[in-house]
């Protein structure tokens, strides 16, 4: 009797298919991070498409094995591998932008793709000691393995996923070609209806508010779900109750009305107090994270251990990962050569800092993620920033370019072990995940900047097409410009941010995770934006609850992704035609 054939696992059209649908991913969460401040999981949505293209497509065309749950857990990992990178991006980057610093993005991405890089090899070797030794919980790889071990519903889940994307392409080209509004103005209408105090043009831009039309807000707030309540509370407290309060109490100068008015409430007040609390909440994060800390350099001792004991025949070899190590290491060092004009000790002193605090940073994010899905990667990019800025001496773009190495690595650790719990569960090689991240971590830093750029250049609203007055507020790159802004100028608003930062400290204190710093940026971002958003979190809670938890994994996470992608992809498609267009 001759031997069972193995599964299908690492082949060509897993990595391929992986890697177009990072690519999409990466384009997509890279303009949700622009818009609302925050990365979502692609994970789910590479499972789903995986299924109906390994399996549906892979069998059709006469490979009986095709799209086996190993396979297809491959093309998850590299394409999630490669849209880790959007967030950490999109969190600093753009912050060069909004300075208008003079920078070389060819740097910037060299340096992305040197975290992306070092993220992998600093996690690897805690696999074994926090997947099965510590059995840490990680939710969302969990999740994955879960839709994963259900391959039966893949391609009516695609479907469904695909329908999503044509209602988001065809509202969006409807809004951009003014068939529809691009807001719908609710004026003082919300005002009466819950019976909050508003006169004049004060009901109007600050008890009114507008609703975006945006399915990918929408999109977003359904999958977050209850997870995503506290954002848009913070939302509703800012513009519904805040800001009408400080009205009415005479705190801003003059007597604004109008667009004066929204202005000195939005601008003058709510962004730099939600700045503050964004930077409080995360880094009160940070310090509460010191459990998750303390047990990642446990699990790293005994990773040692293990190593010694040589059973560690399922990773990567120490020697690999060294390599890699000191590689990244030597990248950084390079970067840091340039941006200093060859000044080796500062540079020398940039690389050390760098590639200690980004192994701090991503133990601190693995463990933290293994346990609550709950990461501090915004604090700790501002941390990572502060320090580069101290180290070089407030060269703003060098410390910047750096974080966003830090930012990317950072990310790249609690992706890579979120995938290696999916692989645990599904019964994975993690030597052969290991091997096809590392092939494809440098793709995502390309895209994410490549996108970033295409956005700033002819996005909403035109050049500079994002920032706090546009569609895309990028509210995370906005507090780093920010912060960067008080420290080397001196001129930041130090009593709205020490305020904000006192209620972003005690908001973190709550056993909700990332509360302080999902308020703050609630408070930093247009309410249309969060309105939107929050509409979506509701919605998502009540047909949950109505229907059962498997709808949520059946149908909402399916449409949402669908409405998320179909946006995002219409609007790059738009801006490319926009500048082409221009350019001929």
């Amino acid at each position: 009797m001759s031997a069972a054939r193995p599964y299908r696992e690492v082949t060509p059209a897993a990595v391929i298919l992986g890697v177009f649908l990072g690519a999409i991913m990466t384009m997509s969460f890279v303009y949700i991070g622009l818009k609302l401040g925050f990365g979502l999981p692609g994970s789910t949505v590479a499972a789903i498409l995986g299924f109906a293209v390994l399996r549906g497509a892979g069998r059709r065309l006469g490979a009986k094995d095709a799209g086996s749950i190993v396979e297809n857990n491959i093309n998850q990992t590299v394409a999630s591998g490669i849209n880790t990178a959007s967030s950490g991006v999109v969190f600093t980057f753009p912050a060069l932008l909004l300075l208008g610093a003079d920078f070389d993005p060819l740097t910037v991405i060299f340096s992305a793709i040197a975290g992306s890089f070092m993220g992998i090899v600093v996690i690897i070797p805690l696999r074994k000691q926090m997947l099965e030794i510590e059995r840490l919980r990680f939710p969302s790889g969990v999740a994955v393995a879960t839709i994963l071990k259900t391959p039966g519903a893949g391609a009516e889940k695609a479907m469904r996923l695909f329908g999503g994307f044509v209602i988001a392409v065809l509202v969006t080209l409807a809004t951009n070609n003014h068939l529809l509004p691009e807001t719908l103005e609710l004026g003082a209408w919300i005002g009466e209806t819950f019976g909050i105090p508003a006169s004049g043009a004060a009901g109007v831009y600050v008890v009114g508010t507008s609703l975006a039309l945006s399915m990918a807000n929408f999109g977003a707030g359904l999958l977050s779900g209850r997870g995503g309540l506290a954002f848009a509370v913070g939302g509703v407290l800012a513009w519904w109750f805040v800001a009408p309060y400080a009205v009415g109490q005479g705190w801003l100068p003059g007597d604004p009305s109008g667009g004066e008015l929204f202005a000195g409430v939005y601008f003058g007040m709510l962004r730099p107090v939600g700045i503050g609390v964004l930077i409080g909440g995360a880094l009160v994060s940070v310090v509460l994270a010191y459990p998750a800390l303390k047990g990642a350099i446990q699990g790293l001792r005994s990773a040692a251990k293990l190593a010694k004991q040589g059973s560690q025949a399922e990773e990567l070899s120490p020697t690999v990962l060294g390599f890699g190590y000191a590689g990244s290491f030597v990248a950084l060092l390079v970067i840091a050569l340039v941006g200093s004009g060859g000044d080796v000790v500062t540079a020398l002193g940039l690389a050390i800092a760098g590639t200690l605090w980004l192994a701090l940073a991503g133990l601190i994010v693995a463990q933290a993620t293994g346990a609550t899905d709950i990461s501090p990667l915004s604090g700790l990019a501002l941390i990572a920033v502060t320090i580069f800025l101290a180290i070089s001496g407030n060269d703003v773009v060098l410390a910047i370019t750096l974080g966003v190495a830090v930012c990317v690595a950072t990310n790249q650790c609690a992706d890579m072990m979120q995938d290696l719990k999916t692989g645990h569960l599904v019964g994975s090689i993690p030597r052969r995940q290991q091997l096809v991240q590392f092939g494809v971590a440098w793709v995502g830093p390309a895209i994410a900047v490549g996108t970033v750029l295409l956005l700033w250049q002819g996005g909403p609203g035109g050049a500079n097409g994002f920032g706090p007055d546009t569609p895309l507020p990028a509210p995370q790159a906005g507090a780093l410009e920010g912060m960067v802004n008080g420290i080397v100028r001196g001129d930041a608003p130090l009593d709205k941010y020490v305020a904000g930062a006192g209620v972003g400290a005690a908001l973190s204190m709550f056993p909700i995770g990332g509360l302080g710093v999902l308020i703050g940026l609630a408070m930093y971002l247009p309410f249309e934006i969060t309105f939107g958003y929050g509409i979506g979190c509701v919605a998502s809670l009540l047909l949950e609850k109505r229907k059962g938890r498997r709808f949520y994994g059946d149908w909402i996470v399916p449409v949402g992704a669908g409405f998320i992608v179909g946006e995002a992809l219409t609007s790059l498609t738009l801006t490319l035609i926009k500048i082409v267009g221009g350019a001929v």
